[in-house]
């Protein structure tokens, strides 16, 4: 007997949209969201070195929108950017700015994000900004290191006084 479901074309899903969140949980996701690039933006400013780059507003969707999510525990926010970025800079020191090296590099950094349980998936954009703003090594530490780490602070800090939310659920 042969299984049907498998020639339902993909736009006659009979899978249902996900619920609404509730307005509570949708203005505090967008709050720590805020807090998040606020606290990046601030101590940038304060400190004079940078620690924002805009992957980071991708990373802030998960960390305070979908905290329990694998893909927005502090090993993935922190190591699939750093190892994005340092697989970015790599492919571009090696071969240079052409478009082959670019995409090589962000298959690499998905490959390697999957190898090592590291998967974030905003962090797939780390090389693209590495090969759009040719920056140097010290980019893979300010703002990648220190700008990923920052934010897991705040989550840390933000997710854990919201009623309900245990962040992290594992590191």
């Amino acid at each position: 007997m042969k299984d049907i479901s498998l020639k339902v074309p993909f736009w006659k899903s009979r899978e249902q949209i996900p619920a609404r969140p509730s307005l509570k949980v949708a203005c505090l996701s967008g709050l720590g969201a805020m807090l998040g690039i606020l606290g990046l933006s601030f101590t940038t400013e304060i400190l004079e070195m940078p620690l924002l780059m805009a992957p980071f507003g991708a990373s802030c969707f998960l960390i305070f929108a979908l905290p329990a999510s694998p893909l927005a525990q502090p090993r993935n926010v922190i190591f699939g950017h750093f190892l994005s970025t340092l697989i970015g800079l790599l492919m571009f020191n090696i071969y240079g700015d052409n478009q082959l090296a670019m995409g090589i590099a962000v298959g690499l950094a998905v490959f390697i994000m999957l190898l090592t349980r590291t998967g974030h998936p905003p962090a797939g954009a780390d090389p693209i900004v590495v090969f759009l703003l040719q920056p140097g090594w010290d980019f893979l530490i300010l703002p990648t290191l220190v700008g990923a780490i920052g934010l897991v602070l705040i989550a840390l800090i933000f997710n854990n006084l919201r009623p309900n939310i245990r962040y992290p659920t594992y590191w």
